[in-house]
């Protein structure tokens, strides 16, 4: 029989985050899951942790920090979602899951969050992906839980500005959809890959996550497909997950170019071919300003696939 749902946890050095996550997903009853543990080659005895403190969970050890759409392409493949070898065969045996979540190490979640959002799914048969009201530890909003795409005009209202100074427009506060009710239920763009319900035939549809994003954008990439194909996606607030957010890689220099670099990876892919061309070049101006001289040669590298500088350490 196939399981309701499969988890997939991507950790990069967060084991006592991690620990405390695992937790709080094993308190959940109600629904039949699995868990996958992607490590994304830690230094901190992650991967021995789980094994040790909980062992009904598989664990995958990549030897490499391959980004977070990687690692969670690692997982989704376990449960043969969303990828096929050449001939059609499916990379396991597990049987296919009816939905898939990808979920933050740094994410705790209430005892009743599975069985409520899958049941959300399950009366919503048009949704794609749906995501909870994520909160902050001092219990605001995570803004990137709800999310309108980066379009053009968009993107230019955020990289100048004018997104943080009319955050109740809802011309000028689409990045983030700060003109909503947070208590609201409401159809969006995206939701935020921290908590991200995805159902198995939309995977089978759009396809696993591109790995061109290392970190970042991603989720936006993954939830334009699911919409391209016909799917919709929704912010379902009456579940609240904590987030503490940026765990693995606050202190990381290279996390912010990356940021920079997913919005210009998700811009190149989805709307610069259309966009004018006195927009493209302020859309492009405001890019190289925050990302510097490393996207800078990323954005001038326009033939190429666009690869992380340094995945490392991310």
């Amino acid at each position: 029989m196939n399981p309701d749902l499969a988890i997939v946890i991507v950790n990069w050095n967060t084991r006592d985050l991690l620990h405390d996550c695992l937790t709080s997903v094993y308190a959940n009853r109600g629904i039949d899951f699995q868990v996958c543990v992607v490590d994304n080659a830690s230094t901190d005895s992650s991967p021995e942790m789980v094994e040790r403190e909980f062992p009904q969970a598989h664990v995958i050890r990549s030897l490499r920090n391959g980004g977070f759409a990687y690692a969670n392409n690692l997982g989704l493949t376990t449960w043969n979602l969303g990828e096929r070898d050449s001939g059609g065969a499916p990379h396991s045996t597990l049987p296919i899951p009816r939905y898939a979540l990808l979920l933050n190490s740094d994410t705790v979640v209430p005892p009743d969050a599975m069985v409520q959002m899958v049941a959300f799914m399950e009366a919503h048969p048009e949704a794609g992906a749906a995501g909870p009201k994520l909160v902050r530890l001092d219990g605001t909003l995570d803004l990137a839980c709800r999310r309108g795409f980066p379009t053009p005009q968009a993107s230019f209202y955020k990289l100048f500005g004018l997104c943080k100074l009319f955050p109740k427009s809802p011309r000028f506060g689409r990045y983030n959809l700060t003109y909503l009710d947070p208590d609201q239920l409401t159809e969006v763009d995206s939701v935020n890959g921290a908590f991200m319900l995805v159902r198995a035939q939309a995977i089978e549809q759009a396809g696993l996550l591109d790995e061109v994003f290392f970190f970042g954008g991603e989720d936006l990439d993954w939830a334009y497909r699911i919409k391209a194909a016909g799917w919709k996606v929704y912010y379902n607030p009456a579940v609240v997950v904590q987030h503490v957010k940026r765990a693995s890689y606050r202190h990381n220099p290279q996390a912010q170019y990356e940021f920079e670099r997913a919005m210009w990876l998700f811009y190149r892919k989805h709307y610069r071919a259309t966009t004018p061309r006195w927009l493209d070049a302020l859309i492009c101006m405001a890019l190289a300003v925050r990302g510097g001289l490393p996207l800078v040669r990323e954005m001038l590298r326009r033939d190429r696939v666009a690869a992380p500088l340094s995945p490392e350490g991310v």
